[in-house]
């Protein structure tokens, strides 16, 4: 695998700095530290600095040459909150927060990244580095470009990298159009009236309404979605009641939805809003329906998208770039991006024979390290070849 060798040379130091990075999560906002660690790296590395942006993010400029030339590289910072249980000597130092979606990894990739051509500046342009707060869950995307992100720092395009424990080691996913879905959040409540359960007659049970509720739910992706369309209606939560003999005043049910088309969203919308509604009305029950849009469908451009694959083919070897891969449910922030400057975004595989194979989101995961310089290579060669020197 061609990895570049002056960033192959670095690669302990990536491992140390990713290790550090794991050690000390930081939550979505809250990443002061890591912040700081970004800046300070750039800094030293003779790039310059912007820190603040949507609280915790850093953007680094380097520019070299004449061209007008801009490109984004983008990585995310922030952690999970839930208790890692790898056992790891780098693992969280703080209960309750774990680096269990790689983004250390993604930070560091992207550094090495920065160190290498800041030193090489073998193109033409300027390039912004981009790190990014709150991708779990918090926006920090949608919020850097509300505080004029693009503004401030044009970019012609930019591009993002995921890692990937369902992929091997040194292969890659670089496809065109929809690959993640719109994450939407929806709470329903049933207000009913509660007493004794000796004599339902005399109440109105908000479980019965709540549970026909989530029933019907499940009807909706089943007959009322094209076949060829995806969508997932996913209730996971069900709160009510406090005693095994006391019909509850109220019930709460709290999902998830996921979509790939703005129609298919929005009929989700109405008809959940719909149904929960008219099935409250049959059981005499006040149904109250809170339905949240979170992150839009991740869109690639179809024209960046070959230039990404260009890149990831001289890094990985064609055979090892996949071009046809059907979408995922999961959902991204780097989707607010991709609406706002054509862009792609790629999944990096991480899995090797005995390491990388735990999903992200699992108290056991932990980065493979192994993908860090091939990550820097990518970003790298994709700079050196969208700002190619004339």
């Amino acid at each position: 695998m061609p990895v570049n060798n002056s960033i192959a040379a670095f690669a302990e130091e990536m491992t140390e700095w990713r290790r550090d990075i794991h050690a000390h999560p930081e939550l979505l906002f809250e990443e002061h530290r890591t912040a700081e660690l970004v800046a300070k790296k750039l800094e030293d590395w003779g790039i310059e600095v912007h820190r603040g942006i949507a609280g915790t993010g850093v953007v680094g400029v380097l520019r070299n040459g004449s061209s007008t030339r801009t490109i984004g590289l983008r990585a995310d910072m922030d952690a999970l909150p839930m208790p890692e249980e790898t056992g790891l000597p780098h693992a969280s130092k703080f209960p309750g927060k774990m680096h269990a979606c790689g983004h250390d990894g993604h930070t560091t990739m992207l550094l090495g990244a920065a160190k290498y051509l800041a030193e090489t500046k073998n193109f033409d342009g300027t390039v912004h580095f981009l790190f990014q707060p709150a991708e779990e869950g918090g926006g920090g995307a949608r919020v850097m470009i509300e505080e004029g992100l693009f503004q401030r720092f044009p970019c012609d395009s930019v591009y993002g990298v995921h890692n990937d424990p369902g992929l091997k080691l040194g292969e890659t996913s670089v496809v065109a159009g929809p690959i993640l879905a719109a994450s939407d959040r929806v709470t329903i409540t049933v207000k009913g009236r509660g007493g004794h359960a000796a004599r339902p007659h005399m109440s109105l049970d908000p479980i019965v309404t709540g549970a026909q509720i989530v029933v019907a739910m499940q009807g909706i992706v089943a007959r009322r979605v094209d076949p060829l369309d995806s969508a997932v209606i996913s209730l996971c939560q069900f709160h009510s009641g406090t005693a095994s003999n006391v019909i509850p005043d109220t019930a709460t049910i709290n999902g998830t939805i996921r979509t790939l088309r703005a129609e298919t969203r929005d009929e989700m919308e109405r008809l959940i809003t719909q149904i929960a509604t008219n099935i409250g009305l049959a059981n005499d029950a006040e149904v109250v329906v809170e339905y949240k849009r979170g992150y839009p469908p991740t869109v690639n451009h179809e024209a960046e998208t070959e230039r990404a694959a260009l890149a990831a083919a001289k890094v990985m070897g064609t055979d090892r770039v996949i071009r046809k891969r059907l979408p995922a449910m999961g959902a991204e922030d780097f989707s607010y991006m991709l609406i706002e400057r054509p862009g792609c975004f790629l999944k990096l595989g991480q899995a090797g024979a005995d390491k990388g194979g735990v999903p992200v989101h699992n108290t056991k995961y932990d980065f493979n390290d192994d993908l860090l310089p091939i990550g820097a290579s990518f970003f790298a060669t994709l700079v050196e070849q969208e700002l190619a020197r004339g």
